[in-house]
């Protein structure tokens, strides 16, 4: 009975209860989001989104604003201009993703050094999943239920975009708006995740799921499922984890995804490895 109460422990204090809510929440979301970026190869956009929305952040503690606005603006703003740059030069878009973000992250991490504030503004390179309110709660949610209400109703438009946009184009559909849509719940998602795994580690969340379940399936629909399922387990067990070991719950969750895509890989590996080696005896 002594073991067990320890094992539940982590379900007796709110902070920890809270932790768990919002982690589910952003790992819905992000995980369907993952699907997107890894076959559209957007795997670095995602980098660049979440790291240009520190300069907005900084802004809107200056202007007294709530950080969301800033975030979302800041990020915005580096996906139309990425967009703008790549269709209107020769660069290709990885080249200009890696100038527009690594510049406005610089710009942030200037901007940060010379403000004097009683935030700690690492939470939001690192996050602070143990600090978030029931206002932070509602927030996430929401983005959470909008963004999965976009993909039901937009998901197979967006498919068909991400695997071939001249095919896309040819039967009529608006390129231009599902890109941007895109980007806008890209730059939205990063935005409900920041105040609880961060800037820097919301991109592990971005990549990670979307890569276990392409390793796993080639059929989108299971794809979105293994991807929603391993980022709630890895979500779960991540916080879960963190509190026994006396660890920040956000970078726990990454290793939590880190060791199951090692899992996975291996796996897969083994496994054509084998059929490899039968075929090669036949």
């Amino acid at each position: 009975m002594a073991s067990f109460d320890v094992l539940v422990q982590p379900f007796y204090f709110d902070f920890m209860m809270r932790a768990f809510f919002i982690a589910i929440l952003i790992a819905i979301p992000t995980s369907i989001l993952s699907c997107f970026l890894v076959l559209k190869g957007w795997s670095l956009m995602g980098d660049a989104v979440a790291h240009a929305i520190l300069p907005g952040v900084v802004i809107a503690y200056l202007l007294g604003f709530p950080y969301v606005i800033g975030a979302f603006l800041a990020g915005m703003l580096c996906a139309v201009t990425t967009g703008f740059l790549s269709e209107n030069s020769r660069l290709k878009e990885d080249t200009i993703m890696g100038v527009v973000f690594s510049s406005m992250f610089a710009l942030g991490i200037v901007m940060m050094t010379k403000i004097e504030s009683e935030v700690h503004l690492d939470h939001i390179l690192f996050g602070d999943i143990l600090g978030v309110s029931n206002n932070d709660l509602l927030l996430t949610g929401f983005i959470t239920i909008s963004s999965a209400l976009y993909f039901l109703i937009k998901g197979k438009d967006l498919i068909v975009y991400v695997f071939d946009r001249h095919h896309a184009k040819a039967i009529g559909l608006p390129i231009k708006t599902l890109h941007y849509c895109l980007l806008s719940l890209l730059s939205i998602t990063i935005v409900g995740a920041f105040k609880a795994v961060g800037m820097i580690l919301v991109i592990a969340a971005l990549i990670a799921p979307g890569a276990i379940a392409h390793l796993l399936t080639n059929q989108f629909k299971d794809m979105v499922i293994i991807s929603i399922t391993t980022s709630i387990f890895c979500a779960i067990s991540g916080v879960y984890l963190s509190f026994f070991i006396d660890s920040a719950p956000a970078p726990t969750i990454v290793v939590m995804l880190t060791i199951t895509f090692l899992i996975v890989f291996l796996f897969k590996s083994s496994k054509i490895t084998s059929e490899k080696t039968a075929n090669s005896r036949i």
